[in-house]
């Protein structure tokens, strides 16, 4: 078998929250391949500890990518604080040619198209991917789910940091499915009071959704669970109102342009500007926009809303939705040549502990040990969308017998394989999930 077809057989997905099918990524020639190992999200801890504990594996799967890909260099991006993970990679990388690139603790570093600048110097253009400067990003999650198709494994647990308002947090490997009110319960249950008082936010707690229920199951692409108080500040930026977000703008909103000063992707010469968004919002003319290709390059990573307006604004939210609005009229970016790269992006980079602080969430920042599940699951909720492209179709019936590992969903076109998570039967089969529940 061929090492795509290794790649594709074992349903593997972008693990870092794209959810983009693997075997179709890596179906390419490029010249670098980049491990991206930076988290730069507070709180969440999974990458690190995947980097402790399978350092040998990240190495293995980008030894064999790079040789399908005919990439000649080789970059491992991670934090130089990181000091347990640093140590197991170099330990496994000794004797190869991929090299480690160790950075500050800034956000938003794990910002693909940061990283690409950072690693190589180049810049991906307006409405482009890494791979049009040759470049692969691969999440090290990602690579150790190669390193296990290589050896005939699918993809069927996922390792999650579960912090925020819990009483111990840790990180956990758990099967695909599993509800996340069970991970709470694992990391001692919430801090203090009953469920009703907390809000969960899936990932990590700037780029994280909320979710909407605690019975959510883990997904291929969940990177953390983060409850935090119902009062807590930053969850105000979760639910903006627009219409009440354009009478502050008109009511506030000087123009000055800290937004768009501090936007990482500005800084690298692609034109983000937030501050127009906030123009074209309040005066609701979109001609005030300026350059509207410009809007597919906010990587929504949120420093706009959550750290350069003084006025509690929420600049990513309104081009978050600018870009959904442009989207669902089929308008699509035209690859532009950036501009000149901003001779302070140095200076500009916002130093997490300073980014924690602003938004209330150092007494959150805390250590979280990587320990096995033991939690009693008696039913899994498999979705059979955890990927970019349509949801597969069902491969099994109600009533099927399933190992662990077993294909139960087949994408239709651009999609991965899904397989599943626990030995088992099918007891509920919908247009949207599986249920399995658990021997």
């Amino acid at each position: 078998m061929s090492f795509l077809d290794q790649v594709r057989e074992a349903g593997i997905v972008g693990a870092g929250g794209a959810g983009f099918p693997t075997h179709v990524k890596l179906d390419t020639q490029a010249e670098y391949l980049i491990a991206n190992g930076a988290e730069c999200e507070p709180l969440l801890r999974s990458d690190r500890r995947i980097m402790e504990k399978n350092a040998a594996d990240i190495v293995r799967a980008m030894l064999a990518a790079a040789e399908h890909m005919g990439a000649k260099k080789l970059v491992i991006a991670t934090k130089s604080h990181y000091e347990e993970a640093v140590n197991s990679l170099k330990k496994a990388t000794a004797g190869t040619k991929i090299e480690l690139h160790l950075m500050k603790s800034t956000y938003p570093s794990g910002d693909e198209q940061t990283l690409v600048y950072d690693v190589t110097g180049r810049v991906v253009p307006t409405g482009g991917i890494p791979l049009d400067v040759k470049t692969v990003v691969s999440n090290v999650a990602t690579l150790v789910n190669i390193a296990g198709a290589l050896d005939g494994k699918p993809v069927t647990d996922k390792i999650i940091t579960v912090s925020g308002a819990v009483k111990n947090p840790v990180t956990m490997e758990v099967p695909i499915g599993t509800p996340i009110s069970a991970l709470i319960e694992a990391a001692g249950g919430f801090e203090s009071g009953n469920a009703g008082d907390y809000e969960v936010i899936l990932g990590g707690p700037l780029m994280g959704a909320s979710a909407q229920s605690l019975e959510e199951p883990v997904t291929k692409i969940t990177g953390g669970i983060l409850p935090l108080p119902k009062k807590h500040k930053l969850l105000s930026y979760k639910h903006v109102d627009l219409q009440r977000q354009a009478k502050l703008a008109k009511a506030v909103c000087c123009q000055c342009s800290i937004c768009t000063q501090l936007c990482p992707r500005a800084a690298l010469g692609l034109g983000v500007a937030p501050h127009k968004a906030m123009r074209a919002l309040s005066s609701e003319k979109g001609n005030l926009l300026g350059n509207t290709d410009s809007l597919f390059s906010c990587c929504e990573c949120g420093i706009c809303s959550y750290y350069a307006c003084n006025f509690g604004l929420a600049p990513s939210t309104v081009m978050g939705n600018f870009k959904k609005a442009m989207m669902g009229e089929g308008i699509k970016p035209e690859k532009e040549k950036a501009g000149p790269v901003d001779s302070g992006l140095g200076v500009k980079k916002i130093p997490l502990k300073r980014l924690m602080s602003r938004l209330a969430l150092v007494k959150y920042d805390r250590d979280a040990p990587l320990i096995s599940f033991t939690g009693k699951v008696n039913e899994y909720r498999i979705p059979l969308k955890m990927h970019l492209g349509a949801p597969c179709k069902a491969a099994v019936e109600k009533g099927t017998a399933v190992k662990k590992g077993t294909v139960i969903g087949i994408p239709q076109g651009l999609g991965s394989l899904i397989h599943a998570p626990v030995n088992g039967t099918v007891v509920d089969v919908q247009s949207d999930i599986i249920t399995i529940k658990a021997e």
